[in-house]
Order: structure tokens, then sequence, then C-alpha cells
């Protein structure tokens, strides 16, 4: 998984402000579409909702980030994925996942070998879950107290999110076996999309290949948590925008949402970089990751001095 960090990354970042939105090409339809740069902070906001809404990481990453960070990132990425050599061990596990995942009958297997389980762990995570929920519900909320990147309007946003979603917790049967077989049906259909037949042919993945697959994995991950009623393309659909302050370089959005049945809002702070709007905080955490990247590497060594270079 660590392989995949930057990826994970650059999709968080996108999803924290960052957008894009694409215009079809006319003259040749299956030809990939044009970026449409947005001009306008609420613009950025609108057009990364819409990718999001789409599973179109493509378009968040290709606008995520400033030209420099970007390219950097896209000619990192094959030696970075393939850091450590691959073992007959991974590929046999590899292989061995997908095919239980993409079997014609994965479904009923899949459930065959849950369903045992099932009716223990409902009885358990009876006693356990709720204690469970509240004490990552309180750990939460500690470190979005302590957090100094935060203002306190943002603090106050995040709280009442984090108790909707403990909420929706501590409401949902995960164990319901309906549900179970529905999210269980999602999980191999999105196996089935990424069409990956062996490790070797994920570590062969272009970065474009790459955030083309990562759209697949968030369509399938939204698509199991709508099974357990957390709908977020119905959360995306629901924001509205509209600018709260600009000054110069900097703006601030206010966005509002529905989730959980509940009305949220919060405040987008943008940042403008080379005439194109992004995410403030997010483009700091870009920063910080890399700077912490560059420190981590050993100093080069400084060539030896030899005797004759000093007479």
């Amino acid at each position: 998984m660590s392989r995949f960090s930057r990826l994970a990354l650059v999709a968080a970042l996108a999803a924290a402000g960052f957008g894009c939105s694409q215009q079809q090409n006319p003259a040749n339809p299956a030809a990939p579409a044009a970026i449409a740069v947005p001009t306008t902070p609420e613009a950025t906001i609108a057009a990364s909702i819409k990718a999001l809404r789409d599973n179109n990481v493509t378009a968040l990453v290709n606008t995520a980030l400033p030209a420099p960070e970007l390219a950097k990132l896209k000619a990192d990425w094959n030696k970075d994925m393939n850091a450590e050599p691959l073992t007959d061990e991974d590929r046999r596990e590899f292989a061995d996942k997908m095919a239980k995942l993409t079997a014609p009958d994965a479904e009923e297997k899949m459930y065959a070998q849950i369903q045992p389980k099932l009716a223990e762990f409902d009885k358990q995570s009876a006693q356990q879950m709720p204690m469970m929920i509240a004490m990552g519900q309180g750990f939460a909320k500690s470190t979005i107290t302590q957090s100094k990147d935060l203002s306190d309007a943002q603090k106050k946003q995040a709280e009442d999110l984090l108790d909707a979603t403990a909420q929706w917790a501590q409401t949902t049967k995960f164990t319901d076996p309906v549900l179970v077989k529905a999210a269980i049906a999602q999980i191999c259909k999105t196996a089935r999309a990424l069409n990956l037949k062996s490790a070797d042919d994920a570590r062969a993945l272009s970065f474009e290949q790459a955030m083309q697959k990562a759209g697949i994995v968030l369509g399938g991950v939204k698509a199991v948590l709508a099974v357990y009623g957390l709908n977020a393309d119905q959360a995306l659909d629901s924001v509205k925008l509209e600018p709260a302050a600009a000054n110069g370089d900097a703006a601030t959005v206010k966005v509002t949402y529905t989730a959980f049945g509940k009305p949220f809002s919060a405040e987008a702070e943008m940042v403008r970089v080379d005439g194109r709007w992004y995410g403030k905080h997010a483009i700091d955490r870009w920063r910080t990751h890399q700077a912490e990247i560059t420190s981590a590497k050993p100093a080069t060594p400084a060539a030896p001095v030899s005797a004759e270079a000093g007479k």
C-alpha cells in the first residue's frame, strides 16, 4: 500500500479543494477531453466536485497541482512504484486475491465464507461497536480540537460532521445479510472492472493508466458506502457555493451541502498560483510533504580530496 501513498495523497488533495472541468472534443468524441481551466475560486471547487461526482481522478490530478509539482509527480511515478522488486510470493498473493474476487461465482463463494461468522460478529458488535465508535469519536474530536491548521469555525464544522458520521455508524447494521451480499457484489464488480491479471500488470501501469484505475476504485468505494446508506454522490449533488471574501491572490468560498439528511457548511480557503486557483491547505500540505521527502534523502557525500590536490 505504501507504493500508492503518493497517489492517495494527490487524490485527497484534489478532494480537499482542487478541481478541473472537461470539454468534449467535437471533432473527435472518442479523443481525451480537453481540460478547461477554472478562472475563479468557485469554478475551481465546482469543477472539482463534478470530477469527484464522475469518479474522474485523472481530471482531478491533472489540475490538482501547479505544473512543476505535477511534472515531478509524473516523472517519479514509475521509479516510486518499482522502488522494491516484486517477489514470487507477491505475484502469487496478488493472483490469488484477484482470482477470488473476479471468478464467475466470486460473490457466492465469498458470502458462503463470511456467512457463518456474521451471527457471531453481530453478537459481539452489539456490545463492542458502540464503545469502539465512541472511543474513535473522542479521539477524533481531540485531534480536531488540538489542530493548529483549523480555525474555530472549521473545527466546529468538522465536529458536527464527525457526530453525524458516528450516528450513522451506530445505527447501521453492517452485518445485515442483504447488505453484505450487496457490498460483496460491488467489491467484485470493481475488481473485475480493474482488469488487472497480475502484479506485474499493476506495476507496469503508467501514471495516466493508474489514475484511470483509481477512478474505478473511487466509484467502487462510493458504491459500497451507498449500500450502507452513505450516498456520497447525493452529498456532492447538494453542494452550493458562494464567494465569502477575496483579497488579491487569496479567497474564501462558502460551501453548503447536505449529508446524513442534515445541512452542513464549510469555508474553503483558496490561493492563486501562476494565475490558477488551488485549495490553500492542500497546497501547504503538499509542499510540506515534498520538503519532508527532500530532507529524508541522504546528503550526497563530498568527493574525497587527494593528497596531490592539497599540495
